[in-house]
């Protein structure tokens, strides 16, 4: 089910506590925990940042199709399994309310109500940032699969999200600082899962987030990595 899949990957709780899913095992201090996001960080390809040029929205796909086929759009798959108190209209699909509770990238409750929503549906990697580090060269179906692969997105609060743009971790982080470890374990997540280069103020970036929790663990699973495009 969605719901378990997003509760694992991202825990809206902080790197360190009891009870936390992405937590392992304490990690030595200067050591680097086995199948931790910071020793998958090793791993990702390093490059320069490629050109923006093509980009466009519509290069992956029509927004929140329903590449589960399970008869529900993206958007409501990921606000039914991440909200609290959700109430669906008749036909079992779209989400009409809710609660964020807690907000992972304020820490704060938010309430959600189709029409008037403050609740955005983020994609961890922003599309442009994979376009230029290596989405331009994929398929169609891999893109589509990317935009709307339930580890790569989560619901979040608007205002914060658009502030964010199509920034990477070396140019924004959550203002949640409880957040960080898991939002950084999820990006490295994907951009392995995909494929996707990083350039080296990211890695960077990454390796410092990581650094003060060594045993986060790296998020898997997720929707396969290519889609029919029909």
């Amino acid at each position: 089910m969605l719901t378990l899949a997003l509760t694992s990957a991202f825990g809206l709780t902080a790197c360190e506590g009891v009870g936390n899913p992405l937590e392992s095992s304490p990690t030595p201090a200067g050591t680097v925990a086995a199948g931790s996001a910071a020793q998958a960080v090793t791993t990702l390809t390093v490059k320069g940042r490629a050109p923006k040029t093509g980009y466009d929205r519509d290069e992956f796909g029509s927004a929140w199709a329903d590449t589960d086929r399970n008869g529900c759009g993206t958007r409501d798959d990921i606000l039914a399994g991440q909200l609290d108190d959700v109430s669906r209209a008749a036909d079992g699909c779209k989400v009409l309310s809710g609660v964020l509770d807690p907000d992972p990238y304020t820490g704060t409750r938010i309430t959600f109500e189709r029409g008037r929503s403050k609740v955005d549906i983020d994609h961890l990697v922003a599309l442009s940032d994979a376009w230029q580090k290596g989405a331009q060269q994929w398929s169609d179906g891999k893109r589509r699969a990317f935009a709307n692969d339930p580890l790569n997105l989560v619901a979040a609060d608007s205002s914060t999200n658009r502030r964010k743009g199509d920034g990477d971790t070396a140019t924004w982080l959550p203002p949640n600082t409880s957040y960080r470890c898991a939002y950084v374990a999820g990006q490295v997540a994907v951009k392995k899962k995909y494929g996707l280069w990083v350039t080296a103020a990211e890695r960077d970036a990454m390796t410092k987030v990581l650094s003060g929790c060594p045993g986060q663990k790296l998020p898997a699973g997720g929707n396969p990595t290519d889609t029919p495009t029909r």
